[in-house]
């Protein structure tokens, strides 16, 4: 490995919008009850009380705290149960990073009632009848069980590798027992043809428990979930993703990184690389970092017939992300984190209500379109569960650390506590709003005046024992226009995408200033069609329809310019069109709740 991610409770969140789109989402984790959550296993296993969910939450007289879980959670729904593991996986990491004793509390109550479910269902710990295994190996219409089965074997086995929970590993143990058997029911081709069907993360699960026993069982799980018409053609160099569903390969790709962290089998690895050579690479994204429309992959550089309403899936996004982490950590390029900046940014930020902390399940690139947000207990769609997850996990994408060196990945407020080699060093990145130090470069651009900064501006302090030194390097951003301007009493050398700094013990604070632009991003297949991007930023225009902008495509002087841009000591990112007989006011698009808005504009040349 090149680089390390850190332990869960080695960096927490410092004030900023990260933290408080997390504080948003632990509120919501909190709210819901626990016997609501396993509300489905319960019924399955056929344990307590089973009149409970057929009454509305509203019901007067319904015991305080015993609502029902609707949506894709609604008794006899085909993925009922599946959110229960994603709220493991959050709470968990939530009690990992901050010590949660509430979620804490929640937790163990869920464990002990999925335990009691699988003593009542001879291993079966499931939301869903094991009958549904049988009709998916007869070829009768089932909606994905194993996709399912995997959401509670993952937030079992988040919680043991979080916190230690031997509970949640035996209960997860003791069910992979039940579906190894299962699967040795079939001949190895016809268990492929089973493969077929969404598997979601089973092959990931089964890298983590091999990992976590060292049973021999999960060798032979990792052979059986080898979904060889898939990595096979992968590894031919076949196009294996255009027009197919984005969401199911994924995480059988994230299951083969994790094979081959755990087997050290170097297939597996050219499987993960040969996936995002045809996923990124060779297919470009939207101007947001998204990908897929109507959940599907859009075709390589093809996306002009893609805007529509049911644009970047959230799962897809957030998933990608996972992959790219990964990848860093394999490679140590930048290239991964800047693709990890956007889509923060651009779609997990944007996709989260900044109130209620619902999703988005899409992100609409229709001109005119508007978010649709999901409801706390009536949807449970499969993006209201990596919603919860990802905004647990903002920290542990921000900093990395290896023997050699600590590595500051992306620039959210953050106080790590990194081990290398050297010993320990605590690296505190701030974001200055308004710091007196700019660049002589960083005021220059358009899209505004002289006096208006055009700069990222952060803080990076490190602080060791006198005796303990250390390298700590920072990421310069792909989109970083001119120098970056350095500020500190050490010297900071730049070596390719990131510069670096030698720590020599005691405190070092290191100012860096990242020179931006407002840019226009053609969509790659129309290219008279742009959107406008600030930083890692991408905005939006409030309008109902489409709408042409006049002026040249390529200088986005001419078309935008800066618009309600001071609030106190803070700049705000706002901008308006300009020789138009209508101004267009443009907003960050990761700020829109319920306006209608547009990313991509046509741009007419002026006459």
């Amino acid at each position: 490995m090149t680089a390390s991610a850190l332990a869960p409770g080695a960096a927490r969140l410092l004030a900023g919008t990260y933290d408080r789109r997390r504080r948003v989402n632990r509120e919501y984790l909190a709210s819901l009850d626990e016997r609501a959550l396993v509300q489905n296993h319960r019924i399955e296993a056929g344990i307590g009380d089973q009149g409970w969910h057929l009454k509305p939450s509203a019901t007067p007289g319904v015991e305080s705290g015993w609502g029902r879980h609707w949506g894709w959670e609604t008794p006899g729904a085909l993925l009922r149960g599946h959110f229960v593991g994603h709220w493991m996986s959050a709470a968990a990491r939530e009690v990992a990073v901050t010590g949660d004793p509430v979620l804490r509390g929640k937790l163990a109550v869920v464990l002990d009632e999925l335990e009691a479910c699988q003593d009542a269902g001879d291993g079966w710990v499931f939301g869903i009848p094991q009958t549904f295994l049988r009709r998916l190996a007869e070829g009768r219409e089932v909606w994905a069980p194993q996709y399912n089965i995997h959401k509670t074997l993952m937030g079992l086995v988040d919680v043991y590798r979080d916190l230690g929970d031997q509970q949640a590993l035996r209960i997860a143990h003791r069910a992979a027992g039940v579906l190894a058997e299962w699967a040795r029911g079939f001949e190895p081709e016809e268990f492929q043809a089973i493969l077929e069907v969404e598997t979601g993360g089973m092959l990931e699960a089964w890298a983590d428990l091999l990992d976590a026993t060292g049973d021999h069982m999960y060798r032979e799980l990792l052979d059986r979930y080898d979904h060889r018409s898939l990595f096979d053609g992968l590894l031919a160099g076949e196009d294996m993703l255009t027009n197919m569903h984005a969401n199911t390969t994924i995480p059988e790709v994230l299951g083969a990184a994790r094979a081959f962290e755990v087997t050290g089998e170097e297939r597996w690895r050219r499987v993960v690389e040969a996936y995002w050579d045809w996923a990124v690479t060779r297919r470009g994204t939207f101007c947001t970092g998204g990908q897929t429309s109507g959940e599907i992959w859009t075709p390589p550089f093809a996306f002009a017939a893609r805007r529509g309403t049911r644009t970047q899936e959230h799962c897809a996004v957030y998933n990608m992300i996972r992959l790219a982490d990964v990848l860093y950590r394999w490679t140590g390029e930048a290239s991964y984190l800047d693709y990890i900046e956007a889509n923060l940014v651009n779609g997990i930020l944007a996709q989260q209500h900044p109130g209620t902390g619902m999703v988005s399940y899409f992100l609409p690139l229709q001109s005119g379109s508007r978010k649709e947000w999901g409801s706390p207990t009536e949807d449970f769609w499969c993006c209201h569960g990596t919603v919860v997850q990802a905004h647990t996990r903002h920290s542990s994408l921000a900093v990395y650390a290896d023997d050699d060196a600590v590595t500051v990945a992306q620039y959210i407020p953050v106080r790590a506590d990194a081990q290398t080699a050297a010993g320990r060093l605590v690296v505190e990145v701030r974001t200055l709003d308004d710091a007196l130090y700019v660049g002589p470069d960083a005021n220059a651009g358009p899209g505004g005046p002289a006096h208006r900064p055009h700069a990222l501006r952060v803080s990076v302090v490190i602080e060791s024992p006198a005796s303990v030194g250390g390298r700590v390097r920072m990421r310069v951003p792909a989109w970083t226009m001119g120098e970056v301007h350095v500020r500190s009493d050490l010297a900071v050398v730049r070596r390719g995408s990131f510069v670096e700094v030698d720590h020599p013990g005691g405190r070092t604070e290191v100012e860096l200033g990242f020179g931006f632009e407002l840019r226009t991003v053609p969509i790659p297949d129309e290219p008279e069609t742009v959107a406008f991007v600030e930083g890692a930023v991408v905005l939006a225009g409030l309008v109902d329809r489409e709408t042409p902008l006049v002026g040249d495509s390529s200088d986005p002087a001419t078309l935008l310019a800066a618009d309600d841009e001071r609030q106190w000591s803070q700049w705000l990112t706002r901008y308006r069109s300009v020789g138009n007989s209508a101004g267009i006011r443009f907003v960050p698009l990761n700020e829109i709740v319920d306006e209608r808005y547009a990313v991509y504009f046509p741009v007419v040349a002026s006459s």
